[in-house]
């Protein structure tokens, strides 16, 4: 049984920051990739940020280009996201998952998934 497990969301000012955390326990392929995806209310789930097994590959949304690192403690199992220069328009449910595919930024491509974090966004 697969695991994921966010943590680190809450309310932030905008201009502010925060850092995600995602802990992975539980058997799981090697080589997995591991994205970060967000929903606001009444939005469809949208692709963040994604990273290789290794760390050595990341890809980002346009929209949190610049603002957003993903990175990851293979060690530790987790994968974080921190977030600067926060937006109100990045106020959503923050969810981590991990996938078996290369280069997926689709929903549908992840197999397992966390409960989500919400991040608030003042303006």
């Amino acid at each position: 049984q697969v695991q994921l497990v966010e943590s680190g969301g809450g309310l932030v000012q905008a201009g502010g920051s925060l850092r995600l955390s995602c802990a992975v326990s539980g058997r799981i392929f090697s080589n997995y990739a591991m994205g970060w995806f967000r929903q606001a209310p009444g939005k469809e789930r949208e692709f963040v940020a994604r990273i290789s097994w290794s760390g050595d590959n990341t890809f980002y949304a346009d929209s949190v280009k610049g603002r957003f690192t993903i990175s990851k403690d293979n060690a530790k199992s987790t994968v974080y996201l921190q977030m600067n220069s926060l937006k109100p328009e990045d106020t959503a449910v923050y969810y981590c998952a991990t996938t078996k595919l290369a280069y997926m930024m689709s929903a549908g491509g992840y197999d397992y998934w966390g409960q989500g974090t919400q991040v608030t966004v003042s303006s």
